[in-house]
């Protein structure tokens, strides 16, 4: 994948990947997701706490202009946490997402699917008042996309089933869309004030 070129000149800050062949197992769209459960616990809990962090990154912003590092560091290992468990839940994947967090802003890389968000430095404290503003047209775009996102999985669903692989077009396009998303939730959810691209790779 190529690195989509920011503004700045620099690859975006938060990127997201799946590095895996297209085989997988024929019976795992039946039972992948029932097997995520216990990692969906996993992350709820995780979700809980990041939300709570993403308020207090707010006010951090918006007074001191950083972001704490133990804080921006748990936000993007949740990120990660939740790619891994969409990849198996949706039968991405036979390999079961390891109950590993790894904190930190860099994607160790024992996983497939990978998430990294480079800490920001110094941000503009007022971004956040209309950042949610300025990505109302990435919003509109990606509503379309996500219900695209299901009729993909759909299909994939007997793609998977029947042939026992994952269309490569399909899954790049389901993870492009989710590219694009951690790209919005990153620039929205105050963790880079890099606008994002309009762009799935």
């Amino acid at each position: 994948m190529t690195d989509v070129v920011s503004f700045e000149g620099a690859p975006y800050p938060a990127r997201l990947d799946f590095a895996h062949a297209d085989e997988v197992s024929r019976w795992r769209p039946l039972v992948n997701w029932l097997l995520a459960v216990p990692q969906f616990v996993v992350l709820y809990l995780l979700g809980l706490v990041e939300r709570a962090l993403a308020i207090l990154s707010f006010f951090f912003v918006l007074f001191t202009k950083k972001i704490p590092d133990p804080i921006f560091d748990f936000r993007v290992m949740t990120y990660r946490y939740q790619w891994r468990v969409i990849t198996f839940a949706f039968f991405m994947r036979d390999e079961y997402p390891p109950f590993t967090f790894d904190i930190g802003p860099a994607d160790a890389g024992v996983d497939a699917a990978t998430v990294s968000i480079d800490r920001p430095g110094e941000m503009n404290r007022w971004l956040p008042l209309v950042k949610w503003i300025l990505a109302i047209p990435h919003f509109i775009v990606l509503a379309f996309l996500s219900v695209a996102v299901v009729v993909v999985w759909i299909v994939a669903f007997f793609a998977v089933l029947f042939s026992g692989r994952y269309p490569r077009g399909m899954r790049d396009f389901v993870v492009g869309v989710s590219r694009w998303w951690l790209r919005v939730n990153a620039y929205t959810l105050f963790m880079t004030d890099d606008y994002p691209p309009f762009s799935l790779t």
